[in-house]
């Protein structure tokens, strides 16, 4: 049943719209604060942290909960969240507010996937996933380019509101859409701790983990990259996060199809772009168009990585869809932390025009680590 999976993409979008729409307006803060752009690049990197550190721990304390009730808590601190930032409260408590809801997002995107596949056919489980996992794109097309547009004729704060209408109407729907869903059947703390043992997990992990610190060594200072490298103004990069979106819908259902096939030969595909992008993006230089071209590729092999990610360690260990699923989600996150935190290191050091070549260099990485798994997965003869 479909239905139960775009009930979850609703929500998707709200949790990205939280996280990610930080993104456009990062330059914006950064100026109001009277803060550098790496400090201010702190909100969405302390976010993605307390997700990689308290993440599994929260899907496996909340995993004999009704999945309903988790995710209608889960939005609502979402929707809190949204409201009190929209104030323009002090840096520090704007970080504070920031972070309550990440404790809860990996609980709700292993609830939301888990819900999605339980009524649905075991073959058509990764399109299932993708339908939920499209809500990144299509925040990316909507909600995020729509509040980074907002800031830029009014003030930032109006990003937040943009959050918080999301939060809400997505609560509503889950609500009165979703039926009362407890949990039947609880699974034990040990068994679902074994995944930790096995190597091909670990690898997977170590994929994810790299795949994902790449992409976010760029893209977390996507706005800045583009106004100070590309020479772009804040309309413009708007429009840019709208492209990169829209683009992003459709690899998002295209890598869906795909996944059914080969887990491995997408993610593959998909993360190729880690090594591509930055030479694209250098040789388009200051030209406006070319950059354009560049960045709606950028949205093309970017967008799927998440689900990517999940799909490619729950292939490891299929009978643990949703705490392997939260796992994803964490170690996903702390490679937004790295992969954020080196990017703005390099800002410092070297200039917002070098981040692209860090993608390259945890790109290799996670090739390597698929390389790895291939191997322990060969058959002995």
């Amino acid at each position: 049943m479909k239905k139960f999976a775009y009930i979850g993409c609703l929500g998707f979008i709200g949790v990205i719209t939280t996280e990610f729409g930080i993104i456009g307006i990062l330059p914006q803060v950064a100026e109001y604060y009277h803060i550098s752009i790496d400090k201010a690049g702190i909100l969405l990197s302390a976010f993605a942290l307390v997700i990689a550190f308290t993440g599994p721990f929260m899907t496996l304390i909340t995993s004999g909960f009704n999945r309903k009730k988790v995710m209608l808590a889960a939005i609502l601190i979402f929707l809190l969240a949204g409201v009190i930032s929209s104030f323009g409260p002090p840096f520090w408590v704007l970080l504070i507010v920031r972070i309550m809801p990440a404790f809860l997002q990996p609980v709700y995107i292993a609830t939301a996937l888990s819900v999605a596949v339980s009524q649905g056919d075991k073959k058509n489980e990764n399109e299932l996933m993708s339908i939920v996992f499209s809500g990144v794109a299509i925040a990316m097309v909507t909600t995020v380019p729509f509040a980074t547009y907002l800031a830029s004729l009014f003030t930032w704060e109006y990003s937040f509101v943009v959050q918080a209408v999301v939060s809400g109407v997505s609560l509503i729907i889950i609500y009165f859409m979703l039926p009362s869903m407890p949990v039947t059947e609880r699974k034990s703390y040990k068994g679902q701790l074994k995944i930790l043992t096995q190597p091909t997990f670990i690898v997977s992990t170590a994929m994810n983990f790299f795949m994902i610190s790449g992409w976010f060594s760029t893209y977390s200072y996507f706005a800045d990259y583009l106004n100070k490298a590309k020479d772009m103004d804040k309309v413009m990069v708007s429009y840019m996060f709208f492209l990169f979106g829209f683009i992003g819908v459709v690899a998002n259902w295209l890598a869906g199809k795909m996944l059914n096939k080969s887990v491995t030969k997408t993610t593959a595909f998909f993360l190729s772009g880690t090594l591509i992008i930055p030479v694209l993006l250098h040789f388009s230089g200051g030209n406006t168009v070319t950059t354009i071209i560049v960045v709606a590729i950028w949205g093309f092999f970017y967008s799927p990585s998440f689900l990517n990610a999940s799909t490619y360690m729950i292939s490891s260990v299929p009978k643990s869809l949703e705490f392997a699923n939260s796992l994803a989600t964490s170690f996903g996150n702390l490679g937004v932390t790295l992969g954020t935190t080196m990017g703005g290191w390099i800002i410092v050091t070297k200039g917002i025009a070098y981040t692209p070549w860090l993608t390259i260099s945890f790109g290799v990485l996670a090739f390597a680590m698929i390389a790895l798994r291939m191997y322990l997965e060969k058959p002995a003869k």
